[in-house]
């Protein structure tokens, strides 16, 4: 029988790490996303482009507003205008959206990638907010790993091969300079306790 997995950290091997990690998770997206209004000065009317959108994205949130889903896999269920597409190369006129969401993709590429999708979102998106984790955070936010981020490639993918599920991703997690310099600001921190948890670029839609 399939083992079932968190639909948040479906490379952690299930266990008490999910059980707790799980909920934790969800309450700071929705935090997260009570903010999303003020932080961004978006207005129910406004056109939203999801970036990285999988199954659902934004639209779980918040499905009565007027969102595209963009994912470079097909999502054949995805719930309203969906469009598969690459992050680095969006297919759309510039300023085409209000405003331009995206949660936990961008350390997925590597470094050239996530310039070309910093360079994208800022392109067609009159306003973005554009969350990831902290690299300085000391649990690996996909695997839940300990530490297991801050290791050499090499050592790194022998650990999450001998302890995730799943196969092995070489994930670019990004620390406060790199965020700033990828939008051209010092992004906005979310917390857990003293440690930031994940960073957070926001340009208000003008």
């Amino acid at each position: 029988m399939p083992r079932k997995h968190s639909s948040v950290y479906s490379t952690a091997p299930e266990g008490l790490r999910t059980r707790i990690a799980g909920p934790v998770a969800a309450r700071a997206r929705q935090r997260r996303h009570e903010r999303l209004f003020a932080l961004t000065q978006l207005k129910p009317s406004m056109r939203i482009l999801d970036v990285g959108c999988g199954a659902l994205g934004l639209r779980a949130l918040e499905p009565d507003l007027d969102i595209t889903g963009l994912d470079a896999r097909h999502i054949a269920d995805y719930p309203g205008t969906f469009i598969q597409g690459e992050a680095t190369n969006l297919p759309f006129e510039d300023g085409a959206f209000d405003l331009v969401h995206c949660s936990s993709v961008i350390e997925h590429l590597p470094r050239a990638s996530q310039i070309a999708m910093a360079k994208e979102i800022k392109r067609v998106g009159r306003g973005y907010l554009v969350q990831t984790p902290a690299y300085s955070f000391p649990i690996e936010p996909h695997a839940l790993i300990p530490f297991a981020h801050w290791l050499p490639s090499g050592p790194r993918r022998v650990v999450w091969e001998r302890t995730a599920v799943g196969p092995w991703e070489e994930v670019h997690l990004l620390k406060r300079h790199e965020v700033a310099e990828l939008f051209g600001h010092d992004p906005i921190a979310e917390r857990m306790g003293p440690l930031v948890k994940s960073w957070t670029a926001v340009r208000a839609i003008p």
